[in-house]
């Protein structure tokens, strides 16, 4: 697999910090056929949560949004990062970011377990096209 690197956009919500609201959200796209490349949840002070989206298609997360009666902020530019995981994979991704004098100033990554990892990068939208150059996309 080595790594690939993909554009991605992403769209944000904000919901009451309480028990069923990612389910409820997450449920209602999976029955409008939303597939999602990755989600997030963050609190964002003592009584709210951000979910970010990730989708698949952009178009068909914005009709269910609009189907559904859900707010949306966004699209937002993001990049998306799959690949072998070894040692040393994230250092590398930075070390081209670093030398390209470009900030990352969010990134949230996982392996799957069996060799795989991916990871989200988020830039400054004034560094997006920089960063996705250095980056092979």
């Amino acid at each position: 697999m080595s790594t690939e690197v993909r554009r991605v956009d992403y769209f944000h919500t904000t919901v009451q910090d309480q028990p069923g609201e990612a389910y409820r959200l997450l449920e209602a796209l999976a029955g409008l056929q939303v597939n999602l490349l990755a989600f997030t949840a963050v609190p964002i002070g003592p009584s709210q949560t951000q979910l970010t989206l990730f989708p698949e298609d952009d178009t068909l997360l914005k009709t269910a949004a609009e189907k559904s009666g859900l707010e949306l902020d966004g699209p937002h530019p993001a990049l998306l990062v799959q690949g072998d995981d070894e040692l040393g994979a994230l250092s590398r991704i930075h070390e081209q970011l670093y030398e390209a004098g470009v900030n990352v100033y969010a990134a949230n990554g996982v392996t799957d377990g069996r060799g795989h990892f991916g990871y989200l990068i988020w830039v400054r939208p004034e560094h997006y096209e920089l960063a996705a150059e250095r980056l092979g996309v």
